[in-house]
């Protein structure tokens, strides 16, 4: 049956190819290239590379970034990050025996009124009593507090992902963590976007639409 093969190689050949661009406080630098018959088809999907695709440094190879398109503008499919996660044998690296690992989960919005769910891990050198763990839930959960409110959705990202610089969310519950016990590594392990920024909401696909991608995420 050639038809349905030729068919099928013509829609092909009549996809146009768009660049997915990342956002601005990640470069804006061209991360993929996709196909479609029509713009209005990429709003919506995603995409996923590591942090090291974009920055070449080979200590963020361990970060994985979720991209998800909002606007095409041109050639250009615009996108904001959906998601940041560590890679699970990097997390399992971080876990030894007769120490302890202390993990949570805290959903908050930032000042431009973006919900984000974020896990923060904190490793110790040392097993840890039940009251010391669970003062160190509450000294993660005091920095989420006090910087992600005031944080635009672009900066909290950047502070998020990159946990090396000064003044990323980890080193600020690090600094505050370590006074309370000996601690091997403090990580932001997984954030979750869960309702798109106003400039992607604004910028591309209609409320409507935006809520109904977060619901299929």
């Amino acid at each position: 049956m050639p038809r349905p093969k030729v068919a099928a190689r013509e829609a092909w050949r009549l996809k146009k190819w768009y660049d997915v661009v990342a956002p601005e406080t990640l470069g804006g630098v061209v991360i993929a290239s996709v196909p479609a018959l029509d713009p209005s088809y990429l709003p919506g999907r995603t995409v996923e590379i590591t942090l090291y695709d974009i920055t070449g440094d080979y200590t963020h190879v361990n970060t994985k970034l979720k991209f998800q398109i909002y606007k095409v503008d041109g050639s250009s499919a615009l996108t904001y990050v959906k998601g940041v996660e560590l890679m699970r044998d990097y997390l399992r690296s971080l876990t030894r025996r007769r120490s302890s690992k202390i993990a949570l989960i805290y959903k908050l919005n930032t000042k431009d009124g973006v919900t984000v769910r974020v896990t923060a891990v904190t490793w110790t050198q040392f097993r840890c009593k039940n009251s010391q763990k669970h003062t160190i839930r509450l000294l993660m959960r005091e920095v989420l507090d006090s910087k992600v409110p005031q944080m635009s959705f672009d900066d909290f990202v950047k502070a998020a992902v990159f946990s090396d610089q000064e003044g990323s969310l980890a080193q600020e519950m690090a600094a505050r963590v370590r006074k309370i016990c000996s601690i091997r590594k403090v990580e932001i392990a997984k954030v979750k976007t869960l309702t798109p920024p106003p400039y992607a909401v604004s910028g591309g696909a209609t409320a409507t639409q935006a809520e109904s991608q977060v619901a299929s995420a």
